[in-house]
C-alpha cells in the first residue's frame, strides 16, 4: 500500500515516519509551506515526492491521509473532487478526532473509499509523535470498504484498534478534550492558587501522578478522594470563602464538586442529607 500525506505537520509527518518504519512505502507528501516539507524530509527521506501539489499526492499513493488542520480538511476534499475525475480503490482519510468521514463526501462517488483514523494521543512535536505513537489507541471510522484497510494501517502504527461510528465522533472527542486538554488547564487553574500563596508547583506532582494511577486501576469512581466523598461540608465551605475573589475558580470548583458529589451518591459514600448539605453549599 503507497502512502499518501497531505499536511507536513506533527501527525502526518510522524504517521508516515512510522509506517515507513514498518515497511510501507509514502509515495509522496504535500503542504503548502516549503519548510515543512523540507522538515518533513528530515524524518522521511529522499525517496519521497515532496510537492505543494496535493494532487500530486492523490496520483502517487493508495492511501491518502489529509493531515491538514481540521478546519481545511473539507476544502482539500473539495479541491480533490474538482480536479479528479476517479478516484477508484484510493483510500482516502483524515485525522481528525471530532468530523466523521461523511465531511469528504462526495469522494465516494469517484470511486473513493473515505474513513477517518485518530490516534487518541497529544503531540507536542514530531519526535515525541513518533515515540508514543507504537503505545497508543486508534479510532478509526468509515464506510465498509475503507474500515479493513484504516485497520491494517492502524495496526502498523499504534498498539490497538477500536472501530467507532461517526455519529459518535464528536462524543468521542469531547471525552478527549475532558480527560487531555481541560485536565490540563484544571492545573493550570491549581497553579493560580498556589501562585497566590507562593508555593511552587513541584511538590504536587508525586499527587498527581498517584491519583492517576489510582484512575488507571480503578477508575474515576472508585479513585476519588477528598472532602466531598468524605462528606466535609464545612472544609467546602472553607474552600469556596477563601476564592470568594476569584469567580472563574470558584466555577470551576462548584462544578467539578457537583460533579463528585454525584460520584459520592453513586459511591454511597454519603447519605441523602450530607449531599443536600454539599449541593446548598455549592449552588
Amino acid at each position: 500500500m503507497n502512502i499518501g500525506i497531505i499536511g507536513a505537520g506533527k501527525v502526518g509527518t510522524a504517521l508516515a515516519s512510522v509506517l515507513k518504519q514498518k515497511g510501507f512505502f509514502i509515495a509522496a507528501v504535500s503542504d503548502t509551506m516549503e519548510t515543512s516539507l523540507e522538515n518533513a524530509e528530515k524524518y522521511l527521506g529522499k525517496d519521497v515526492l515532496y510537492t505543494r501539489n496535493n494532487m500530486d499526492v492523490v496520483a502517487a499513493a493508495d492511501a491518502i491521509a489529509i493531515t491538514t488542520q481540521d478546519s481545511f480538511i473539507q476544502d482539500v476534499a473539495a479541491e480533490i473532487n474538482g480536479k479528479a475525475d476517479r478516484l477508484d480503490g484510493k483510500l482516502i482519510f483524515f485525522t481528525s478526532g471530532a468530523d466523521p468521514s461523511s465531511v469528504l463526501k462526495p469522494l465516494d462517488e469517484k470511486g473513493a473509499f473515505l474513513g477517518s483514523l485518530h490516534p487518541l494521543q497529544t503531540f507536542p512535536d514530531i519526535d515525541s509523535a513518533i515515540s508514543v505513537l507504537p503505545d497508543t489507541c486508534i479510532f478509526i471510522e468509515g464506510d465498509e470498504r475503507a474500515i479493513p484497510m484504516l485497520k491494517e494501517l492502524s495496526e502498523n502504527i499504534g498498539a490497538k484498534v477500536y472501530t467507532i461510528a461517526g455519529e459518535h465522533k464528536v462524543l468521542y472527542h469531547l471525552s478527549a478534550v475532558f480527560v487531555c486538554n481541560l485536565l490540563s488547564a484544571l492545573m493550570y487553574a491549581g497553579k493560580g492558587l498556589m501562585d497566590k500563596i507562593s508555593i511552587d508547583f513541584e511538590p504536587f506532582i508525586p499527587i498527581i501522578e498517584a491519583t492517576i494511577r489510582n484512575i488507571e486501576k480503578k477508575g474515576p469512581l472508585s479513585a476519588l478522594t477528598g472532602p466531598v466523598v468524605r462528606g466535609d461540608v464545612k472544609t467546602v465551605k472553607a474552600h469556596l470563602a477563601s476564592i470568594e475573589d476569584m469567580e472563574l475558580h470558584k466555577k470551576v470548583y462548584k462544578a467539578l464538586s457537583e460533579v463528585a458529589v454525584q460520584m459520592a451518591e453513586e459511591r454511597k459514600a454519603i447519605d441523602e442529607k450530607t449531599a443536600k448539605a454539599l449541593k446548598d453549599a455549592l449552588k
